[in-house]
């Protein structure tokens, strides 16, 4: 997306609800997850199609059973999507609970980012990143799992340029540095593997290699690699399967799919 918008830090919104999604994608190599993520850029809910259609990112969400959804591009009240809230709108759908990160205001409303969880959203904040062709920030939420366990999601989408990312990506890993839980990174990189951008996250995240073809981009016949889930180095857990999943229409990106366990140091 560009635009000339001139951005404001505002605040997080979020609202809670409750029910369980479906589930048809079970683990890749039938073990059970500790914690589920997708991550999805779905450009405002307009699909390939041109139509604009929540309802079926919804109905993928459910399908997933993810347990957590980081969403990019996530209209507020704006013009274009009919002045629909589209993180409340997909957190009823879903039944899960919701928060919404803005990058600016926009057509009348604001741009920007969402989370989406099974268990209440905890510590929401939405961290300022470096100024580049767009504002951005990263949204960042702890979530408590089983057993009292506690992960913390940043959602991602870093832009325009390798400098303005890199600066993106420096002031994001300075932010979580301190952070006490383990860390997940989730959401469009728009960086390819290899690059001074993934080069720099990897030295302090570990990058899941993904299961099968790695192209999130574009959905009609993807041939780049931009979309990631990150795991901080320091963190009991690792990745049992991450999946491109094979959804053409419904954005410009397909979504990925990640399936995380605890090490075995930190089984009960």
């Amino acid at each position: 997306m560009k635009t000339n918008a001139l951005v404001l830090l505002l605040p997080v919104v979020f609202l809670s609800c409750t029910s369980e999604p479906r589930d048809r994608h079970g683990p890749a190599n039938g073990s059970p997850h500790a914690l589920r993520v997708l991550a999805y850029n779905i450009h405002h809910g307009e699909g390939m199609d041109k139509q604009l259609d929540l309802e079926r990112i919804a109905t993928l969400i459910k399908d997933s059973g993810a347990d957590v959804v980081t969403l990019q591009e996530i209209d507020e009240v704006c013009k274009r999507t009919g002045g629909v809230d589209q993180a409340t709108r997909l957190g009823k759908l879903t039944g899960m609970h919701h928060a919404f990160g803005p990058f600016f205001d926009y057509q009348g409303g604001r741009y920007g980012m969402a989370l989406l969880s099974k268990r209440p959203l905890e510590n929401v904040r939405n961290i300022r990143l470096p100024d580049g062709a767009e504002p951005r920030t990263a949204l960042v939420a702890t979530v408590t799992l089983d057993g009292g366990r506690r992960v913390t999601i940043a959602g991602i989408h870093l832009y325009r340029t390798g400098e303005e990312r890199l600066a993106q990506a420096d002031k994001l890993m300075a932010s979580l540095a301190d952070e006490p839980h383990p860390t997940i990174l989730a959401g469009d990189f728009n960086s390819r593997p290899g690059d001074p951008v993934m080069r720099a996250l990897g030295r302090r995240y570990v990058i899941v290699p993904k299961n099968g073809s790695s192209f999130t981009f574009p959905s009609t016949g993807p041939n780049r690699e931009i979309d990631y889930l990150l795991i901080r180095r320091d963190a009991p857990l690792q990745a049992r399967s991450c999946r491109v999943l094979d959804e053409r229409v419904a954005s410009d990106h397909r979504p990925l799919l990640t399936d995380l366990a605890w090490t075995e140091r930190d089984e009960p």
